[in-house]
């Protein structure tokens, strides 16, 4: 599922489940992450395509396939992609998928969803290509902005964010990596990072200069990545040897 910047996915249907559909301008920092030479791309948790979109102004000899469990998004993501598919990505891979073999994988911001998202993100590794890399981005549950809903005793599940009525799994800086490659020793971590804000406010409205804005920003996720940063970045590649 695609999330903004700060992994924040934006809804535009909450009739059912199946029905929701995620929908945003992409997961810029994440699809940065993605190197040059992929061309055969597979977005697990493709929302309504956005990082489709990005990858093909970014690479356009890349080809993108998708998967979601929405059908209302499979109708939009299929337009930018090369082909996108609907099942339950903690079930079976269905024969046509175990024949593949891919460049890179996304999951952005959808591993919070499943229940057993390490397992998830292990099966899904047999399909890459060795030295293929896996891109993760999810959210961070200890952002100053989650600390201070909780200290307010606001724990309410939303149709959206952090606390989104659909995620099972919660994730900070710390945690992350170690649990989601727990069961994968193939894959290799090559590089963590977040992206975030830190609560300048009115200052940043009427004082500092957007660069000004942006060097706090970054220096606070480099910093204190844990409180600052809204989303955590993981990139991941396949050992060549297994």
């Amino acid at each position: 599922m695609s999330a903004t910047l700060d992994g924040t996915p934006v809804v535009r249907s909450l009739t059912n489940y199946q029905d929701r559909v995620y929908k945003n301008a992409g997961n810029v920092p994440l699809i940065a992450l993605l190197d040059s030479d992929a061309r055969q791309v597979l977005d697990v948790g493709c929302g309504a395509g956005d990082n489709a979109e990005l990858l093909r102004s970014r690479l356009p000899g890349c080809q993108v396939h998708g998967i979601t469990h929405s059908a209302a998004e499979a109708e939009l993501a299929k337009r930018r992609m090369a082909s996108c598919s609907v099942w339950d990505i903690e079930g079976d891979i269905p024969v046509e998928f175990n024949a593949m073999r891919f460049d890179a994988m996304i999951f952005s911001h959808v591993l919070e969803h499943l229940r057993d998202p390490e397992l998830v993100l292990c099966k899904f590794s047999r399909l890459l290509k060795s030295g293929g890399t896996v891109l993760i981005a999810v959210p961070n549950v200890l952002s100053w902005t989650m600390r201070w809903q909780f200290l307010r005793g606001d724990f309410e599940y939303r149709s959206e964010g952090v606390l989104d009525d659909t995620h099972l799994r919660f994730f900070t800086y710390l945690t992350a990596d170690r649990y989601l490659l727990s069961k994968c020793p193939e894959l290799k971590l090559v590089s963590k990072g977040v992206t975030g804000s830190v609560p300048l406010w009115w200052f940043r409205r009427y004082l500092l200069p957007k660069k000004g804005s942006e060097f706090i920003d970054e220096l606070g996720c480099r910093l204190w990545p844990n409180l600052f940063g809204g989303q955590i970045l993981l990139k991941a590649v396949r050992d060549h040897y297994k």
